[in-house]
C-alpha cells in the first residue's frame, strides 16, 4: 500500500470535473491499496479506524450523506466539505453522494477502513472459521434439536445472504482447504480397473471365453494359409482384431468422486450467492462471491477431474475419507459446509452487517466459544444448555448468541471433597434496582461480557446470594487493547493533569481498566474482574493475600496454534482450588459479612457514648462483640484480695450461682464489680488473661483468699481500666437484661459493651 497525504476521487460520471478530495490529519493514515485491494476484496482507498480526515467536494451542489449517523460530519455553513471520522468502524464504508437540488443519491464512494491491528484480516478469518466449526459441532450432536436435509434454498432470505456466505467462505476459502485439494490432485487415491481395447490378434497373449467366441463369429476376417493347424478344426479364417482386457491405475474412485462432488457443490452455492447478490445490488457480496467462484473453478479445471465421474453414492465411512491427509480435510469441510449454509446468526449483523467487519465484536463472540471449550474441559456442563445454543427457526438453524442477550450455561465441579455449582453467562445483566441482599449492582445496571459464578452444590442461586455463598468472576473482551501495562505505570503529576483535562472532554485513556474496577466494586459478591485481550502478558493484582478478590488481564489470541489461553486456564484452576479451601480468608469474610448484614440494625443497639478507639491493644473493640462480666464481691476483705492480687474468682459446679462457660464468658474483655446495696457501679476492670484458669481450694488459701468454701474456682487475671473514656462513668447494672434481683443478684452474668454503655451514668 502506498501512503498518501491526500487523495482525489474522480466523479466525472456524476458531473464534469467533479471530484472528492480527502486529506489526512495524521501522517501515514491514508493509503492507496491498488496492489492488495482486489486480493482482499477491499476498496482501493483505505483509512485507519479512530483517525480523522478532511474532505471537500469540488462542486458545492453535491454533499456526502452519512451512512451511519456519526461518520460523515459536514461543515455547518459549507456542507460540501467536512470531516470523515470512522471511529471504531472497520470494513468497507459506502458513503452516498447526494445532489442537494434533487435530494437523490447520484453515486457511492467506497472507502476501506483498516483496523489499528495489522493482523486483523487473518484474525477475522480465523475467528469466523472457529465459530463456524463450533456451531457445526453443536449441530452434529446427537441431541441437537434439528434434522439435517441437503436441498436448501440458500438465497431465499437476502437479509441473511452475506451472513451465510461469510460462514461458508470461512470454511472453504482457507489455506488449509486449498492445501488439502492440492494434496489430493498431486497424490490422488487410485485403484486398479479393467479396461477393454481392440488389439491385433497377433499381439494377444491370453484368450477368454469372449475371445474364443470372437474367433469363431467376429467379422473383418482374414484367410488362414494352407496347412495351418486350425484347418484341422474347421477354422479357415480369423478376425484381424479382438477385444482384450487390460488393468490400469485409475483415479475414478469413490473417494475422488466425492471430492469432485464437494467442489461442485461449493461452486454451485457460490454461483447462486453471486446471482442473488447481482439481483439484490449487493456489490461487496457480489465481488467476494465472484472471487470464490473463480478459485473453485480453477480447482475443478485440473485434468484429474476430467477422468472422474459423478458419484452414485457417497461413501462417507470410507477409511480413505476419514484418515488420509487431504481427503479427511475435504470431508470435514463438506460436513461443515451444509450446516454452515443453513445457519442463521442473529449476532452476525453486529460483525459484518452493511459491509463492515466489526472485529472487536467478532472477538467477543469468538472468546465465548474459547471459554466454553475451556469450561467444558474443567467443569461438567449440562448438555441441554449447550444444545440450546442452536434452535430451529422457520426451517433454518439459529445460533442463539447475540450481544445484550444473556446466555446461561450451568454445570458442576466435583473435587471429591466439595461440589460446586457453576454458571457461565454471556452478557448477564446485573440490575441496579434490587436492594441488598439480592443479586445485582449497587447503582446502575452493569453487563460484563462473561461471568463465571460459583457456589456450593445443594443450595439455590438466590439463596447463595443472600447468604454470601456465591462469587462472581467477570471477564471483558478487549480486542483493541495493545498493552495494559501502560495503564499501570506510575503517572507523573503532568500526566495526571492532562488525564483530568481529557476526562472533562469525555476522553478516558484507561477506561478499560476503570470498567474492571466498576465491575468488582459495584456488582455484589464479585471476586474479580479481568480483561481478555489478544496480547502477550498476563497481569494479576490481588486484593489481599489470596487469588481473589483481584483485578488483571489475560492474553487470548486468535490463533490456530497458540492462543495463549493456558494462563487463563491456570488462573481458573487456582480459583477452583481456592474454593475447595474451606478455611480461606475469603470464606471467613463471606461468613462475617452475612453474619453482620443478615438483619437490619436494631436502633436500640446504637451506641454514641465515648469508648476507647479500636486500635493497637483495643483493635478488636467492637461493642456488639465485646463482652463484659458482671461479678459480685461479698466483703471488703474479698475486694482487698482482688485489688492486691489483680485476680477475680468465680465458683465452679452445677449449683446456682456457678459461672456458665459459654462463648461470651470465655471471650469477655472487661469485668464490672458490685457488692451489697449497690445500685450502680464504676468499678470496671480489664481482663488480661487469655481465658479462665482453674484453681483448687488449697491454692486459693495459699494466696490468702478469705475463707474459700468451694473445691475449685475459675480465676481471671485483671488490671485496672485506665482508658479516659471510662473515667467519671458509672453504670446502672440493674437495668441490664440478664440481671436478677433479690437473692440472685449476686449471680455472675455477661452483657455486651453496647448494652452496658446504654446504661451509663455520668458521675456528678
Amino acid at each position: 500500500m502506498v501512503p498518501l497525504a491526500e487523495i482525489s476521487i474522480n466523479l466525472d460520471s456524476v458531473s464534469e470535473d467533479l471530484c472528492l478530495i480527502i486529506t489526512e490529519r495524521r501522517a501515514k493514515t491514508l493509503f492507496d491499496a491498488t496492489d492488495s485491494a482486489i486480493e482482499n476484496n477491499e476498496a482501493r482507498y483505505q483509512l485507519i479506524e479512530g483517525c480523522y480526515y478532511d474532505y471537500e467536494l469540488s462542486d458545492s451542489r453535491y454533499v456526502l450523506a452519512d451512512p451511519f449517523g456519526s461518520i460523515v460530519l459536514p461543515h455547518k455553513r459549507k456542507p460540501h466539505l467536512g470531516t470523515i471520522a470512522p471511529n471504531i468502524y472497520v470494513g468497507t464504508l459506502e458513503i452516498p453522494v447526494k445532489d442537494t437540488e434533487t435530494e437523490e443519491t447520484v453515486s457511492n464512494i467506497l472507502l476501506e477502513v483498516q483496523s489499528l491491528k495489522s493482523d486483523y484480516r487473518q484474525d477475522y478469518r480465523d475467528m469466523l472459521e472457529l465459530i463456524t466449526e463450533k456451531c457445526t459441532d453443536l449441530l452434529l450432536q446427537a441431541n441437537a434439536p434439528v434434522s439435517h436435509t441437503f436441498d436448501v434454498d440458500y438465497t431465499k432470505n437476502t437479509q441473511t445472504l452475506y451472513q451465510r456466505f461469510a460462514f461458508v467462505k470461512s470454511v472453504i476459502a482457507t489455506d488449509e482447504f486449498a492445501e488439502a485439494v492440492h494434496r489430493i490432485v498431486t497424490m490422488p487415491v487410485t485403484q486398479w480397473t479393467e479396461t477393454a481395447e481392440n488389439r491385433d490378434i497377433r499381439n494377444a497373449r491370453r484368450f477368454s471365453n469372449t475371445n474364443i467366441r470372437e474367433i469363431l463369429k467376429s467379422g473383418n476376417r482374414t484367410k488362414l494359409p494352407q496347412g495351418h493347424f486350425f484347418h484341422n478344426y474347421g477354422i479357415e479364417t480369423l478376425p484381424e482384431r479382438i477385444t482384450t482386457i487390460r488393468k490400469i491405475d485409475s483415479v475414478d474412485t469413490p473417494e475422488n468422486r466425492f471430492v469432485k462432488h464437494a467442489l461442485e457443490t461449493f461452486l454451485r452455492f457460490c454461483t447462486e450467492i453471486h446471482q442473488a447478490a447481482v439481483k439484490g445490488n449487493l456489490k461487496k457480496l457480489e465481488n467476494e462471491a465472484e472471487m470464490l467462484v473463480r478459485i473453485l473453478e480453477n480447482k475443478l479445471q485440473h485434468t484429474i477431474f476430467n477422468e472422474i465421474s459423478r458419484p452414485t453414492t457417497l461413501k462417507l465411512n470410507s477409511p480413505v475419507l476419514q484418515r488420509k491427509e487431504g481427503y479427511r480435510e475435504v470431508l470435514r469441510v463438506w460436513l461443515m459446509f451444509d450446516l454452515a449454509a443453513k445457519l442463521i446468526w442473529k449476532g452476525g449483523e453486529d460483525v459484518y452487517g452493511a459491509g463492515k467487519k466489526d472485529i472487536a465484536t467478532l472477538y467477543e463472540y469468538w472468546l465465548f466459544f474459547k471459554l466454553l471449550d475451556l469450561f467444558q474441559e474443567i467443569f461438567d456442563i449440562e448438555p441441554n444448555d449447550i444444545s440450546d445454543l442452536i434452535q430451529p427457526s422457520q426451517g433454518d438453524l439459529s445460533l442463539q448468541l447475540k450481544q445484550g442477550k444473556s446466555t446461561p450455561l450451568r454445570g458442576v465441579f466435583d473435587s471429591g471433597n466439595r461440589k460446586l455449582n457453576i454458571r457461565f453467562n454471556y452478557n448477564r445483566s446485573f440490575s441496579g434496582k434490587k436492594e441488598y441482599p439480592h443479586s445485582g449492582s449497587w447503582t446502575t445496571t452493569l453487563r460484563p461480557d462473561y461471568t463465571l459464578s460459583l457456589w456450593p452444590l445443594g443450595i439455590s442461586e438466590p439463596e447463595a446470594e443472600k447468604q454470601e455463598l456465591i462469587v462472581h468472576i467477570h471477564f471483558d473482551a478487549k480486542y483493541k487493547v495493545a498493552n495494559l501495562w501502560d495503564y499501570l505505570d506510575d503517572t507523573s503529576e503532568e500526566e495526571l493533569d492532562k488525564e483530568k483535562t481529557d476526562n472533562k472532554k469525555g476522553i478516558y485513556k484507561n477506561a478499560d481498566l476503570l470498567k474492571m474496577h466498576a465491575y468488582k466494586d459495584a456488582i455484589r459478591r464479585t471476586g474479580g474482574a479481568y480483561v481478555l485481550y489478544p496480547g502477550e502478558n498476563s497481569i494479576e493484582r490481588k486484593g489481599f493475600h489470596e487469588i481473589i478478590p483481584g483485578l488483571g488481564a489475560f492474553p487470548v489470541r486468535p490463533s490456530k496454534t497458540d492462543t495463549g489461553i493456558g494462563d487463563l486456564k491456570k488462573f481458573i484452576l487456582e480459583i477452583i482450588d481456592h474454593f475447595i479451601n474451606r478455611a480461606s480468608q475469603r470464606e471467613k469474610i463471606a461468613f462475617k459479612s452475612y453474619d453482620t448484614y443478615k438483619n437490619p440494625p436494631n436502633p436500640e443497639d446504637e451506641i454514641r457514648e465515648a469508648i476507647p478507639e479500636a486500635y493497637n491493644d483495643n483493635r478488636g473493640l467492637i461493642p456488639d462483640d465485646t463482652f463484659v462480666l458482671v461479678g459480685f464481691y461479698d466483703s471488703p476483705k474479698q475486694y482487698d484480695w482482688i485489688k492486691r492480687n489483680k485476680l477475680y474468682n468465680f465458683r465452679m459446679g452445677s449449683g446456682r450461682g456457678s459461672l456458665i462457660l459459654d462463648k461470651e464468658t470465655v471471650s469477655s474483655k472487661y469485668l464490672l464489680l458490685h457488692t451489697h446495696k449497690d445500685d450502680v457501679s464504676a468499678d470496671l476492670w480489664k481482663i488480661v488473661s487469655k481465658g479462665p484458669k482453674v484453681w483448687a481450694k488449697e491454692t486459693m488459701s495459699k494466696k490468702g483468699y478469705p475463707s474459700p468454701s468451694q473445691d475449685y474456682y475459675l480465676i481471671f487475671e485483671l488490671e485496672k481500666v485506665d482508658d479516659p473514656e471510662f473515667e467519671s462513668v458509672k453504670w446502672d447494672f440493674k437495668k441490664l437484661s440478664k440481671y436478677e434481683s433479690k437473692r440472685s443478684s449476686s449471680f455472675p452474668f455477661t452483657t455486651s459493651l453496647t448494652e452496658l454503655m446504654r446504661n451509663k451514668i455520668i458521675k456528678s
